[in-house]
């Protein structure tokens, strides 16, 4: 299985575009997207609400099943995800999540805690921290294969995690 992962792409309509068109079981877009819940490149695309949009439609939260692995998206600015990943992890419990996508902070991570793989793919216009724009994918198969790609589709950084709890 595998899925694409962006975040943050404040008003870019092109970019999101662009990701949301490669080839994936699925296509999240964790907020900030600053674009109308109306718009044709969100068509398919599962989208949250991030601290920017303005579009009350979108959803605060979404999970959804992919395969065998069930996704709980945020932005996770209500979620203290700048701070710690406490809330996020406590919520991925309560949910039964094993994999959790949030944005908000602009820099790409991945963790597996306990079994749950938490992924920020970072943003694709504005990164922070000297980082360059990156969007994931993310692949399963007895492991996680995490690749952050920037907007020329390079790989920037892979990560592979083997010892999962599924």
């Amino acid at each position: 299985m595998k899925i694409i992962v962006m975040s943050d792409s404040h008003g870019d309509e092109e970019t999101v575009k662009t990701v949301s068109a490669l080839q994936a079981d699925a296509i999240f877009h964790c907020g900030d997207s600053e674009l109308s819940r109306d718009n044709p490149v969100l068509q398919n695309i599962h989208i949250v609400k991030g601290n920017c949009d303005r579009d009350h439609r979108f959803p605060d939260s979404v999970i959804v099943e992919v395969g065998n692995r069930k996704i709980w998206m945020v932005h996770g600015h209500e979620h203290d995800c700048k701070r710690t990943m406490l809330p996020l992890y406590y919520g991925a419990q309560e949910m039964g999540a094993d994999i959790v996508l949030f944005g908000h902070s602009h820099s790409y991570a991945a963790e597996l805690r306990e079994g749950i793989l938490f992924v920020n793919p970072g943003s694709t216009l504005l990164p922070r921290s000297g980082k360059q724009p990156t969007f994931a994918e993310i692949e399963w198969d007895g492991g996680y294969r995490i690749l952050f790609k920037n907007m020329a589709m390079e790989t920037v950084i892979t990560v592979e995690m083997k010892n999962i709890a599924n």
